[in-house]
């Protein structure tokens, strides 16, 4: 339990509003992207995830104009998502002032195109996300989903997940379907098999609802730990989650 863990709230984004959803549907209002992350630097997060959730489906770039402007006020890191198709589509992102870009539909359809981020930019600016839900029949038990969660793939999720650790990402971004919004806790097999099978670090995305889903999410294998509701809404403040975290024996950042 030596490895260090970080605390990632994360801005879904629609319409250059943040907004949050329970399993990737039923959308609500939770503020201005700009204010919401200068909030989260104050409140102590370590990095930032801000995905475009209808780009994809829309087949439009990440709105770069909130790209700029959150670059512009954050003090820490930050990770963008939605409608990074190619090369270029990542290196506007890059250029308007992302600190990484993170690849979920495109990176499905065209794999080539995680190796080709990797070799432009370097392994530690590429985060590859993966939407799962639960499949019975498939050997891990997961499948991939597609297109913000709407379009089932018919592929296993951890086979899915050793193929982009090929191309040697360094963060893997699974977020359980049936976990989003819910505040359930996180899905952890599938944070442990993906954890146990890769060499990538690992977020755990989808689910969190109280200080304890976090630390198990660890015990799972996670290093990062991504959370929205609980954070947007006030229900666990972040210093809180640092301390408890720091109290069960674990090296928080």
């Amino acid at each position: 339990m030596d490895k260090q863990v970080s605390i990632m709230p994360c801005l879904d984004m629609q319409n250059a509003r943040v907004v949050k959803g329970v399993h990737f549907v039923d959308i609500r209002d939770a503020g201005d992207p700009v204010e919401c992350a200068q909030a989260y630097c104050r409140a102590g997060a370590d990095e930032l995830a801000l995905l475009d959730i209808t780009a994809t489906i829309e087949n439009r770039p990440t709105m770069l104009e909130v790209v700029r402007n959150v670059a512009e006020a954050a003090t820490i890191p930050f990770t963008v998502g939605g409608g990074i198709s190619d090369v270029a589509s990542a290196a506007a992102v890059l250029e308007a002032g992302a600190d990484k870009v993170s690849t979920s539909s495109a990176a499905f359809r065209k794999p080539e195109i995680i190796g080709e981020m990797v070799e432009e930019f370097g392994p530690e600016k590429v985060t590859v996300a993966i939407d799962v839900d639960v499949n019975k029949s498939l050997p891990c038990g997961y499948e991939v989903y597609i297109d913000g969660g709407r379009t089932a793939t018919g592929a296993d999720a951890l086979e899915w997940a050793k193929k982009v650790d090929g191309f040697g990402v360094r963060v893997i971004l699974p977020t359980s379907k049936a976990g989003d919004g819910a505040q359930t806790g996180y899905d952890l097999p599938v944070i442990r098999a993906m954890a146990e099978a890769c060499s990538a670090s690992i977020v755990a995305s989808g689910g969190a609802g109280k200080m304890e889903h976090f630390y198990e999410a660890v015990e799972a294998g996670a290093t990062i730990l991504l959370a929205a509701s609980v954070f947007h809404f006030h229900i666990i403040d972040i210093q809180e989650l640092k301390s408890y975290l720091r109290s069960r024996g674990l090296n928080v950042k």
